[in-house]
């Protein structure tokens, strides 16, 4: 699509308040112009992730200068370019960590923040791929020390960011052990390359981490009296990385185990990063982790593809916690 066969204005999914699912309703914009740096994606589909249901409920505000509509990621054909943007042309196909602004037809995003679609791997699945990939990438393994053969516990496996956690420690050449809640999660984590799948149902991590001799690194996205049990999972050294709160963070835990066993303590939201640290993210993806897709090291994950319309119910589905890996949204 030309420049100037571009329309005036594009469907979005819209805010209406803070609350449920059902505050998302459809709504009309004028088409972004991309600014200095930025280019214009005509969306084949969005990723939906859990920061998006945090915003929805009135948690997670937009950095300043964002979008306020929702949507994190996206996959789409570039249509327009600034005119001091040389790296990608109109008609490119590419995937994009945005700041927002996903969840509808047209976003502007930063050129540096584009990678190429990976080869194999379909349009539409290529959404669900930026969100995670930064944020697993970033907070892991880039610029990190990962002990050979070391232990890496990788909670919540069958959602978006453990699914891409289990890949990214599989092929980092780590037994990666993952928390699932149903056999059925388990058979697919293990699908994805996982040494052991702890159904929290029916088996303790904690006790399965230490006869196994401890964890090297744990990445959490549940809190609440995980914190002190991860802990007690871990080895001497390790490291523990918190990316989310789904049980809460405000916990009460005795902090002498983390003296005595050396352990790291840290997390990061991707968000709030600079663009310039997303900028080195994506060069570092596009160098160590893209090429990983072409060898079959990796490959997408969905789960649904949905109409944007119907954004409302892929919330719920997230909200249910069945789903086994990416929920995306196409115009």
């Amino acid at each position: 699509m030309s420049e100037s066969h571009l329309p005036d204005t594009m469907t979005t999914i819209e805010l209406d308040d803070f609350g449920g699912p059902e505050v998302l309703v459809e709504g009309t914009r004028p088409l972004p112009v991309p600014a200095s740096g930025e280019v214009l994606v005509k969306v084949t589909a969005a990723g939906v992730n859990g920061p998006d249901l945090v915003q929805r409920r009135g948690h997670y505000p937009p950095p300043e200068g964002a979008s306020d509509l929702l949507g994190l990621e996206v996959s789409g054909e570039v249509v327009a370019v600034a005119a001091d943007q040389t790296r990608w042309r109109t008609g490119d196909r590419v995937c994009a960590l945005t700041n927002g602004g996903g969840y509808a037809e047209y976003v502007a995003v930063l050129a540096d923040h584009c990678l190429p679609i990976p080869d194999g791997i379909d349009e539409v699945d290529a959404a669900g791929l930026p969100e995670t990939f930064f944020t697993v990438w970033s907070n892991v393994f880039l610029g990190r020390t990962v002990p050979e053969n070391g232990t890496f516990l990788v909670h919540g496996g069958a959602g978006s960011i453990g699914s891409t956690a289990i890949q990214l420690g599989a092929a980092m050449g780590l037994d990666v052990y993952t928390t699932v809640g149903s056999d059925t999660a388990a058979a697919f984590a293990m699908s994805l390359g996982a040494t052991r799948a702890i159904n929290y149902h029916e088996e303790d991590f904690v006790a399965i981490c230490r006869e196994a001799g401890g964890a090297d690194i744990i990445l959490d996205i549940i809190g609440g009296d995980y914190v002190a049990r991860n802990i007690k999972a871990a080895r001497r050294d390790a490291r523990i990385v918190q990316l989310a709160f789904n049980l809460g963070s405000k916990v009460e835990i005795d902090l002498m185990p983390v003296m005595l066993k050396r352990i790291t303590y840290t997390g990061s939201t991707l968000r709030s990063r600079s663009d310039g640290d997303k900028t080195r993210i994506a060069r570092d993806l596009l160098d160590n982790v893209w090429p990983l897709f072409a060898a079959g090291a990796l490959r997408s994950v969905t789960h649904a593809v949905i109409p944007l319309t119907d954004a409302a119910e892929a919330h719920r589905i997230i909200e249910g916690g069945k789903h086994q890996g990416k929920i995306l949204l196409r115009p």
